[in-house]
């Protein structure tokens, strides 16, 4: 290779390297419409106030030592974003070809798994719906107790191991005709 293209190609490969780099992230502040990042780069390199760039409809809230992509319009570093944070300290693994996940460092999860399987992991679960909730399903189970605040209503027979709810109010009418019958 000429002396004349081994410096043009190596003019294009420090251009090249100048438009992105890993970056591990510093401190990140998410007050801002557009979450802005501390990052530290190649060589020691280090960015203040970096805008983080999310998927819309998606935020999260990276700890410092999660790791991402900063990117260098035209290689000007004076002005970068910051893209794809991730943070392989709590990746979940193990998931199956086609199985996508939301999760947390304390081990919360949503897992939308093979088999059109929805899991989702926590302590507290907590649904927020100002009118209702519409379960379209042919069963709910659940392994310990259904509390309410308020009235159970069903537009079915209630039943336990026992029996039905009609059969014991039968039961209590009949005894109680009996009773004033007898009084």
């Amino acid at each position: 290779m000429s002396e004349t293209m081994q410096n043009i190609f190596s003019r294009l490969q420090r251009n090249l390297a100048r438009l992105w780099s890993r970056a591990v992230i510093q401190r990140l502040n998410n007050t801002t419409a557009c979450q802005q990042v501390d990052i530290s780069i190649m060589a020691g390199e280090t960015k203040d106030g970096m805008e983080y760039l999310e998927p819309y409809g998606f935020t999260s809230t990276a700890h410092s030592g999660a790791e991402g992509v900063a990117l260098f319009v035209s290689g000007d570093r004076s002005h970068g974003i910051v893209i794809n944070v991730d943070d392989r300290r709590y990746r979940l693994k193990g998931l199956k070809e086609g199985e996508v996940a939301i999760y947390t460092d304390e081990g919360d999860s949503i897992l939308l798994k093979r088999g059109r399987l929805i899991e989702a992991t926590t302590e507290t679960f907590i649904l927020n719906a100002k009118n209702k909730v519409v379960l379209n399903t042919a069963l709910i189970e659940t392994s310990s107790a259904i509390k309410a605040e308020k009235s159970i209503t069903s537009a079915a027979e209630v039943q336990d191991k026992v029996g039905s709810l009609s059969t014991m109010r039968k039961q209590y009418n009949s005894q109680l005709t009996r009773a004033i019958a007898t009084a």
